[in-house]
């Protein structure tokens, strides 16, 4: 049978008020933008006729502004999952206009097939080619395109020209059975292919086929720093002092990196330590940084869901194609970040926090315990079954104002059970085989700026020393309050809460 192809527009009036999408995608890498763009149209028309018109979004991580932007200033958007980074989805949520569900990445997919969050109405997937029998070849992403093409009974196909059919073979389509059928995923090393490099649908549910030419809506990041540069070489000195003491085996192990220009001065500190060899990647994203070490030979090999690059170094990567077709691979959401998968490669996660407490819980989402940041991504995946966890953040923040090591977090994505190492740029925290007051004294003295570090001890001596983890119930977030009463964390005085 031969595709249909329609408007955007034409495409965007297939959805109707209350219906369920499931989206391409994995960061702003390969997600739909056209037919969205044109959906926030529609919602705007509808509200101003007085009719209600909002949809529920379903994605792998974050999107562009064409997506989550667009909606949320036209109120478009009901229900979303599982993660953004959009500034004015980011005030829509945190207005209590979204309702917003933060779910570890690795359990999206499977959560929909599951039927947790009802049917999927429609599919709309953005492609660099798409043939009459109804093979989908992925751009930029793997994320949860595979089970929302299964699910919908209904596909959009964003073919983009913008992405170059050089890439065709990038892919690696692979879905689980589920339980009770579900078998091992037979990933023994992030080189192994277990799939197949498009999507295969039914022609059938194909109802449309929109050509765009819209890149990527990527985004930059600052140059490095010397506070992320100490943080980045703080991380590779640790790597290789544990290497050299026989903990992490001589031939290094696969990397985790999250997201922004910590995770890049990490990844380059590390790639340009000569003490550690080449090594490879089992991540979730791969960013500019990682495409260079790669050129350079520093990493062999990166397995990930998303190209989250600058668009010109998205267009490099598809010019050589030749050079980077056996050393890059994307797959499915559920794949990169799979438990099993990540526990039996032995990954090392390198994530960052927002705040950490001195027994090592992590807070990597929520502004004050309440205000969403972003949301979990994949931190959680990782850090719970990586063969070390470790979390990155600067010391402080707002000039000072604000201590990212506190004495309880205000909201906790990442138990003292999973993480494993904390650093900032004064230093490390190796919080392995430590008791809770062993850490606090670890993460404080290591750890802590030194504004905070007496601040920081002289809550512990106010707690009941007796406990197994000692608090005061009254004062443990007296930090928070005081920030929100003078600006200022250093101000607290732990004598009120006596």
């Amino acid at each position: 049978m031969s595709l249909n192809h329609i408007s955007a527009a034409e495409a965007a009036s297939l959805i109707k008020h209350g219906y369920n999408i499931g989206l391409s995608g994995f960061t702003p890498a390969g997600t739909a933008k056209a037919v969205t763009a044109e959906l926030a149209k529609i919602a705007e028309a509808e509200h101003a006729k007085g009719n209600p018109f909002q949809v529920s979004i379903f994605t792998g991580a974050s999107t562009g502004d064409s997506c989550d932007g667009v909606l949320s200033r036209a109120k478009a958007i009901r229900y979303r999952a599982p993660y953004t980074t959009n500034a004015d989805f980011r005030a829509a949520v945190n207005n209590g206009e979204i309702a917003y569900n933060d779910i570890h990445l690795s359990q999206m997919a499977q959560e929909l097939r599951y039927g947790f969050m009802g049917d999927i109405d429609v599919a709309i997937i953005e492609a660099c080619e798409v043939t009459d029998d109804g093979k989908i070849y992925l751009t930029a992403a793997g994320g949860i395109s595979p089970t929302v093409c299964r699910l919908a009974p209904r596909i959009i196909v964003e073919l983009n020209a913008a992405h170059s059919k050089a890439g065709m073979g990038l892919h690696d389509v692979y879905e689980p059975l589920d339980p009770p059928g579900r078998r091992e995923i037979p990933i023994y090393k992030p080189s192994d292919r277990i799939g197949t490099p498009y999507i295969q649908v039914d022609p059938r549910k194909i109802v449309g086929v929109v050509d765009t030419d819209w890149p990527d809506e990527a985004r930059g990041f600052s140059d490095p720093d010397p506070l992320t540069d100490q943080i980045g070489r703080n991380v590779a000195d640790f790597l290789a002092a544990d290497m050299r003491r026989g903990i992490i085996p001589s031939s290094f192990l696969p990397l985790q990196s999250g997201v922004g220009n910590i995770a890049n001065a990490v990844l380059n500190a590390l790639g340009h330590d000569n003490t550690i060899p080449p090594f490879e990647m089992y991540t979730e994203v791969i960013q500019n940084s990682v495409i260079g070490l790669i050129r350079e030979g520093r990493i062999k090999f990166g397995s990930t869901c998303s190209l989250t690059v600058t668009n010109d170094c998205l267009d490099d990567i598809y010019r050589d194609m030749n050079f980077f077709h056996d050393k890059l691979v994307l797959r499915p959401s559920e794949i990169s970040n799979h438990p099993e998968v990540v526990r039996r490669l032995g990954v090392i996660s390198i994530n960052t926090a927002i705040e950490a407490d001195i027994y090592g819980n992590v807070n990597s989402t929520h502004i004050g315990g309440t205000r969403m940041m972003n949301g979990i991504g994949g931190s959680g995946d990782f850090t719970r079954n990586a063969y070390i966890s470790i979390f990155t953040c600067p010391s402080v923040a707002k000039e000072g104002k604000i201590s990212a090591i506190v004495p309880m977090v205000s909201h906790a994505d990442h138990t003292e059970h999973d993480v494993n190492i904390v650093v900032t740029e004064q230093g490390v925290a190796d919080l392995r085989g430590k008791s809770p007051k062993e850490r606090a004294q670890a993460i404080i003295e290591n750890c802590a700026h030194p504004d905070y570090k007496n601040i920081l001890r002289d809550y512990l001596k106010q707690t009941d020393g007796k406990a197994q983890t000692p608090h005061s119930i009254r004062a443990a977030l007296g930090m928070h309050a005081e920030l929100a009463k003078s600006g200022d964390m250093r101000n607290v005085d732990w004598g009120k809460y006596l």
